[in-house]
């Protein structure tokens, strides 16, 4: 062995930095000349694989293979050595920036953040996989044609949905439009479909159970009359309002078209509209699954005035199903008659796949969602870890409220995910069994709708999150160092940007707020002066509205709010953003990726070099022997060498297949064979390292000229003496110290 160490010594010279730390003092590779040893052996002909199998998945394990085996590896480890592997995997398994102590080691910290990286990034990928999964191209078009059928196309009278504007529209278009679109009995040259009293929308979308109609009514002397109006107007119906809904019986009064029912009663929900939010009860009729049947029951709430001036809102529920595309399309279609009158129309069509495993594709999402929770258990993990040791210090980072802000995302999509598919089920099984009952998915469409937006939310932090794992590099830095010292600056001058941006959003309310819609309350003042920011303005209107101030509010406003305040506003980041770039310049370079990737290279090359003498010694001794070769006599030719016994013992044994402890010329030309490859495999290997390291140091000398380039044109500008230059010699000196091993 001390042959072998000071052979392979005097050819690597090797060259070792530490730092004074006690037991924190660790051995920058990168620039030494013998790696650390690790309890792992270098497999030379001691290996068992095939040929150039062996030397192929050798050369792949270089990088954690001690050079020096000195004895195999103990069969019985101790307690204490079970007790320390247990705590290894932990850490191992487990161990990031936050868990293990990379204050003092640099090179730690970076192949920490990097293999935290590759973990996240698989998660990303996976996330990325399943988000994308549920989503179709399909989806928009479903809603597209939906919403021309029943939105935009209108009948005979030339009445769309759309166009709706007082209740004898809506029931010119509940007559019409709506009876012809929701009930394809024949195909487009009269012919039945011969599907029975079933429906398919466009021949391919099947109409769920039977459409709903409700309505919200106010009751009457709701609002207070002024006593000069009293004698003239007798009745009195308030904007809406749930505690002035009308409960009582009406019109016909048996029936549930004419019979109130409580929210729970109808297992409704409530419904955010243009004006103000509804409630889910009501009077509701439910049509029938023939057209015929369903105009007999339209025409006999026309006739008995089912809508009336109490009507605050009325409603048209019904889904369809589409197998081609497995896609469900809940549709609400709501006109609101508001207090001062007339009617105005608003449609909700949410597209959802409520049913989620039918093909391939579908069982590789379900695949994707099994590694999703997978991987939520393992970063559940690893923050309980990070939270037990660093306790609540562990919420003064952003990055771990943002892990935090995941986790619970995602924990809440599973158990959604769950739920909705037993829901799913038992509903469907109801509706087969009663087809003439109305099919209540709005619930559910509701619930997917803010499940897929849950993800979406979900997936940006998780790419936001990246910038964790990339912040060691100083470039990466730059954003949020940048962000980070600037805050304090932008808050202040948030708070005088935002008096000035509301003082004329008001003022814009209360001067065009009764003419120009994008003015007509104070939350779309607020968007429609951002969107004057970016251009997107209509100016006739503003001055339709007041011909004398409206020039002058929108002079003035972008006078102060996009030549002065804006610019100020980027003026701060663009000052901030100049000083970090400046510091970050004169910061002394740390370990980077680039300095793990030489590491790496030449850590490679060493034992790239020990391997090939170990093969030379090897066939020395093979060549050292004349005829039949003993083992003893083998075996002391190679201790001279410095191999330990359990090596020779290997290679020898391997090789004799007879067991007499002899090698024939036989055995001994098939050692000296593969030998002879495995020789050849690592030269190979070596040139195609060497030629990766060479494009590597191209693209870095081309990155240090560059750099150096600006240097001396910006200390030229700024007259400075002192000049950075770079010569050719450093540059070839760097190179050479690059591929020295």
């Amino acid at each position: 062995m001390k042959r072998l160490d000071n052979r392979a010594d005097s050819h690597l010279a090797p060259q070792v930095e530490s730092d004074s730390m006690g037991n924190g003092a660790w051995v920058n590779h990168g620039y030494s000349g013998s790696p650390v040893p690790s309890p792992q052996g270098i497999s030379t002909i001691y290996s068992s694989q095939p040929l150039f199998q062996g030397a192929v998945d050798s050369m792949y394990k270089l990088d954690t293979a001690d050079p020096f085996p000195e004895e195999p590896p103990s069969a019985d480890p101790s307690p204490m050595k079970k007790k320390r592997g247990c705590c290894s995997f932990i850490k191992g398994f487990w161990g990031t920036t936050m868990t293990e102590n990379t204050s003092n080691n640099r090179e730690l910290f970076v192949r920490t953040t990097l293999r935290e990286l590759v973990v996240y990034l698989v998660f990303l990928v996976d996330i990325c996989l399943l988000t994308y999964g549920m989503t179709s191209s399909s989806t928009y078009y479903y809603t597209k044609a939906m919403t021309d059928l029943f939105v935009n196309t209108g009948g005979e009278s030339g009445v769309s949905f759309q166009s709706i504007g007082t209740m004898a529209d809506f029931w010119t278009y509940a007559q019409g439009p709506l009876l012809d679109g929701l009930y394809w009995t024949k195909w487009y040259n009269n012919q039945s479909l011969n599907r029975g009293e079933q429906s398919f929308i466009y021949y391919e979308n099947m109409l769920l159970g039977v459409p709903r109609m409700r309505q919200i009514k106010i009751m009457n002397n709701s609002c207070n009359v002024h006593k000069d109006f009293k004698d003239e107007i007798t009745g009195c119906f308030d904007v809406y309002n749930d505690k002035k809904e009308d409960g009582l019986s009406f019109g016909l009064i048996n029936g549930t078209a004419w019979t109130y029912h409580t929210e729970k009663e109808v297992k409704g929900s409530s419904h955010w509209g243009l004006l103000t939010t509804y409630s889910g009860a009501g009077y509701y009729q439910d049509l029938s699954r023939t057209k015929d049947e369903s105009a007999i029951i339209l025409g006999e709430l026309v006739d008995n005035l089912w809508l009336d001036r109490g009507t605050r809102a009325a409603f048209l529920d019904f889904s369809a199903y589409n197998a081609n595309i497995n896609m469900f399309c809940v549709i609400r279609l709501v006109v609101e008659f508001p207090a001062t009158g007339g009617a105005i129309p608003s449609y909700q069509i949410r597209t959802v796949k409520l049913i989620r495993y039918i093909n391939y594709w579908d069982y590789f999402v379900l695949g994707c969602e099994v590694v999703f929770c997978i991987f939520i258990l393992y970063y559940v993990v690893e923050e309980i870890l990070e939270l037990r040791i660093h306790k609540l210090s562990y919420f003064n980072s952003i990055w771990n409220i943002l892990d935090i802000v995941v986790i619970m995302l995602a924990i809440v999509a599973i158990i959604f995910n769950i739920f909705r598919t037993v829901k799913v089920d038992n509903l469907l099984g109801k509706l087969l069994e009663q087809p003439g009952i109305y099919a209540d998915f709005e619930f559910l469409a509701f619930w997917q709708t803010q499940y897929n937006n849950m993800n979406a939310v979900n997936l940006f932090f998780a790419w936001i999150k990246v910038f964790k794992y990339i912040s060691f590099n100083k470039t990466m830095t730059q954003l949020s160092s940048t962000l980070g010292r600037c805050a304090k600056d932008i808050l202040g001058f948030a708070i005088m940007f935002f008096i000035v941006f509301f003082a004329y959003a008001q003022l814009g309310y209360l001067l065009f707020g009764t003419e120009v819609e994008s003015f007509s309350t104070f939350v779309k003042c607020i968007f429609t002066q951002f969107r004057i920011i970016l251009g997107d303005f209509d100016y006739d209107a503003i001055d339709r509205a007041n011909r004398v101030l409206g020039p002058i509010y929108f002079v003035t406003y972008v006078f102060f709010v996009f030549f002065v305040l804006l610019n100020m506003f980027l003026a701060i980041i663009n000052d901030t953003y100049s000083e970090v770039k400046e510091e970050l310049s004169c910061q002394k370079d740390e370990l980077q990726i680039t300095d793990i990737i030489k590491q790496s290279y030449m850590k490679t090359f060493t034992k790239l070099k020990l391997r090939r003498e170990k093969i030379s010694d090897v066939q020395k001794a093979l060549q050292s022997g004349s005829g039949e070769i003993e083992f003893k006599d083998f075996r002391e030719t190679l201790k001279e060498m410095g191999h330990a016994d359990h090596e020779i013992s290997a290679a020898f044994s391997r090789f004799d297949h007879d067991g007499n402890q002899i090698l024939d010329k036989g055995e001994q030309e098939r050692m000296n064979i593969e030998l002879e490859e495995k020789r050849v495999c690592m030269i190979v290997f070596t040139l195609w390292l060497v030629l990766q390291l060479d494009s590597s140091v191209v693209g870095i000398q081309s990155n240090i000229e560059l750099i150096m380039e600006k240097l001396r044109l910006q200390e030229e500008r700024k007259g400075s003496a002192k000049k950075l230059t770079v010569t050719d010699n450093d540059v070839s000196l760097e190179i050479h110290n690059v591929h020295k091993p």
